[in-house]
């Protein structure tokens, strides 16, 4: 699907997104890693792009939370 090094990065910027969640947030990291998947398909594979989608995907998740 990917290569090694987008793997990474991807896998990288999933933990930065979600570190002050816990792991045991299951829902909340699958749907942070859904969206970053996402984006790399549509090929928005920067650094940048991917922190972005991201914390988009959080801040949906948070929003959820609230709800």
């Amino acid at each position: 699907m990917f290569d090694t090094e987008t793997t990474a990065l991807l896998r990288a910027v999933l933990e930065e997104v979600c570190e002050s969640l816990s792991h045991r947030e299951i829902g909340a990291r699958t749907h942070v890693a859904s969206k970053l998947l996402e984006a790399a398909t549509r090929g928005q594979i920067s650094l940048d792009d991917l922190r972005q989608a991201g914390s988009r995907a959080l801040s949906e998740v948070s929003g959820m939370r609230l709800q």
